[in-house]
């Protein structure tokens, strides 16, 4: 499967963006689907993680309550929407997946993506 992110872009501090992750290449709904970030001078980190069905979602501490994590199998799309955006959620936003084979966990998608997006950055600005 091959992943594209979009959306990114300059916002001011507790503001409010979406991105977005488009697939193509294999049965969008067969992956488990996530949102990783990489910070200027850190590590990429994971952010949320979504369900092949869209049903059950996981959220890092950092994010949870302030983004939501969602999808459409019939766009072959998921989408990170960020609110509340605070500067050290500056970073560029990746999207990735891991082919679900009935029986995954969050820690397959966090721990073993096997395709990844090109990013895209968000920058939050005071």
């Amino acid at each position: 499967v091959q992943l594209q992110a979009s959306g990114g872009g300059l916002v001011q501090t507790g503001g409010s963006l979406v991105v977005s992750c488009e697939a193509s290449g294999d049965i969008f709904s067969t992956y488990l689907m996530g949102w990783f970030r990489q910070g200027p001078g850190k590590e990429r980190e994971f952010v949320a993680a979504i369900s092949w069905s869209g049903g059950n979602t996981y959220y890092s501490d950092s994010v949870k309550g302030r983004f939501t994590i969602s999808r459409d199998n019939a766009k072959n799309t998921m989408w990170l929407q960020m609110n509340t955006l605070k500067s050290e959620d500056t970073a560029v936003y990746y999207c990735a997946a891991r082919k679900d084979y009935g029986s995954s966990t969050w820690a397959d998608i966090i721990y073993g993506a096997e395709h990844w997006g090109k990013g895209t950055l968000v920058t939050v600005s005071s």
